[in-house]
């Protein structure tokens, strides 16, 4: 039998620890979140899950979901409210709540919050490849144009990363969540 992992109360929300099944409310949970970022629900706790990954994104307009990228394994992602910019292998595509995107291996990507109001996504991806070879930062007019690209190709997180506000733990705020 597959025992429950435990949720374990932090300053910031629960978060799960060790191995095990587990219920958690995206509400209850542990985020992060910067200026100009969006917010990042913290669901798998400090260990990230070894096949799948899964985070609910809250994003203002003009905040990307990431850097633009492309990775070995397939990322999906689905449009639960609001309306984001999808930028996809230097081209630009609207996107609206209940559009799905997926993005198979290699394919070059970010989303970027659009509209009025906040979006929410939910982000998910294969595990398979980590660590080197993971996939890259390329640079992209487009992407940019909306503060989500680099200028020069990177494999290297901390260097496609090193201009932006690095998200910080935080609580849930209300109405980030419809």
């Amino acid at each position: 039998m597959v025992p429950e992992a435990r949720l374990e109360q932090t300053e910031h929300g629960l978060v799960p620890t060790g191995d095990g099944w587990f219920v958690l409310n995206a509400r209850e949970a542990r985020w992060r979140s910067a200026e100009g970022r969006g917010a990042i629900t913290d669901l798998e706790g400090e260990t990230e899950f070894p096949q799948l990954g899964i985070h609910v994104f809250v994003l203002g307009p003009g905040e990307p979901i990431s850097m633009y990228h492309w990775e070995v394994d397939q990322e999906d992602f689905l449009i639960v409210s609001g309306e984001a910019l999808l930028i996809v292998e230097g081209e630009e595509r609207p996107l609206r709540q209940w559009d799905f995107v997926h993005c198979s291996r290699e394919t070059k990507h970010t989303i970027v919050g659009a509209g009025d109001n906040r979006c929410v996504v939910v982000a998910v991806g294969s595990r398979t490849t980590t660590g080197p070879g993971w996939g890259g930062y390329t640079v992209d007019k487009a992407a940019l144009r909306h503060n989500a690209g680099v200028e020069e190709e990177t494999t290297q997180e901390d260097v496609a990363y090193a201009n932006v506000a690095h998200r910080k733990h935080t609580r849930y705020r209300d109405g980030w969540l419809p």
